[in-house]
């Protein structure tokens, strides 16, 4: 089985991110151990946003353009309600989502980023959450939601929100220890 300490992992990020749901990730995935990478369609920087204000500038360690799915043993989309939303309508993102999830290592999306999940239509039959003002575009892509803290579906982990994400990161860590996950659907 794999080691987090040997991981490598994408956390797939734009203007408008919920801060904590990159930060904590960002710094928790480290503090195991992993090499993680915040990628992003555009270079420079990217900026977060905090409940009601533009936060905290984040370094971004590569652009989209530059990685494959290869490159990566897990990939975290953090939310709020801009980044995904931006995200979502770049054809190349979704590609991206929808790659990472036909090969089959872990994909993490909490609060709004299952509207990425959704655009990359690969929630079609599975068990998900997300933050509850999308729980209708889930269902409606045929999404089984739950209303729990982290959902996981063969290495497809979601969560609801900033108050979850002790529960995901350590989701996430036991999900790439486990590895690849090859019975699941291909999209």
């Amino acid at each position: 089985m794999p080691k987090i300490t040997e991981a490598k992992i994408a956390i797939l990020a734009t203007d408008g991110f919920e801060q904590s749901e990159l930060t904590e990730p960002l710094e928790k995935l480290r503090e195991a151990g992993a090499t993680v990478h915040v990628i992003s369609p555009k270079g420079g920087s990217i900026t977060g946003w905090d409940q009601d204000h533009w936060d905290k500038k984040i370094p971004v360690d590569k652009e989209l353009s530059e990685v494959r799915t290869a490159d990566y043993d897990a990939l975290v989309l953090p939310g709020g309600q801009i980044n995904p939303d931006v995200l979502r309508a770049d054809a190349k993102v979704v590609s991206f989502v929808r790659e990472f999830f036909n090969s089959k290592k872990p994909l993490a999306a909490i609060c709004h980023a299952p509207w990425l999940l959704v655009e990359a239509d690969v929630v079609r039959d599975r068990n998900v959450t997300s933050y509850k003002s999308i729980k209708t575009d889930l269902v409606n892509a045929g999404g089984k939601w739950q209303d729990e803290s982290v959902v996981c579906h063969e290495a497809l982990i979601t969560s609801r929100n900033p108050g979850d994400l002790p529960a995901f990161i350590a989701k996430i860590i036991e999900e790439v220890e486990e590895g690849r996950h090859p019975d699941r659907r291909a999209a």
